[in-house]
């Protein structure tokens, strides 16, 4: 049996000693997993983004500060839901977060029970958003695996183009653009054409058996 709580993890970045010993005494004790780190640049070179969890980080630290982080995080198109501990005067500055993508912002003294709230509705979110985020990863992983020249063939299947417009725009013969069409449909695990276009344009589709 495993002794890693079942609930998720929850990282916390904050420059403040007490804030984090704070924070993972009390989400520890409702069975999270808490990871603390003192500073965002920790964080980032420690984050694994396949984990479902989500991130409670200070606005203001010394070096990277966590309106940075954020920034940092959305260039990576990482999943992970964020909410922002705040001073009072930290307010509108929050609220930009919000704008880009931020779930929440707490302010201190934050209320425990609020907190703890606001933790799960992230995870929930977490969830749904991690899932999404493995779905494109493998999609990307299966169309890195064709040629240029095979990307170029597909671009046009999917815009509709028939194997002799497609031979004409590419000037390549017809039996040249069925060898490719063949290379992508095993490259893409696609039964059918129908199948390479929900991969092609990012819809969930069966696996092939």
């Amino acid at each position: 049996m495993s002794l890693i709580p079942k609930k998720g993890t929850v990282y916390v970045v904050d420059d403040d000693e007490a804030v984090r010993d704070s924070l993972q005494w009390l989400l520890e004790g409702k069975d999270y997993r808490v990871r603390c780190f003192e500073s965002a640049e920790t964080f980032l070179a420690r984050y694994d983004p396949r984990e479902v969890a989500c991130l409670i980080v200070d606005i203001r630290m010394p070096g990277m500060t966590g309106i940075e982080l954020q920034d940092r995080l959305l260039e990576r198109k990482s999943p992970l839901p964020v909410v922002f501990i705040t001073g009072h005067g930290d307010v509108p500055m929050a609220v930009n977060t919000m704008k880009k993508g931020a779930m929440d912002f707490i302010q201190k003294p934050f209320k425990e029970e609020e907190l703890v709230d606001l933790v799960e509705r992230m995870l929930e979110h977490a969830k749904g958003a991690f899932a999404e985020y493995q779905s494109q990863a493998s999609r990307d992983a299966l169309l890195s695996k064709l040629t240029s020249r095979e990307a170029q063939v597909l671009e046009r299947i999917v815009a509709g183009r028939l194997n002799k417009q497609i031979a004409d725009d590419l000037g390549i013969s017809i039996k040249t653009v069925e060898a490719h069409r063949a290379n992508i449909m095993e490259k893409l695990n696609a039964n059918t054409v129908a199948d390479l276009l929900k991969i092609a344009l990012g819809q969930p589709h069966a696996a092939k058996a």
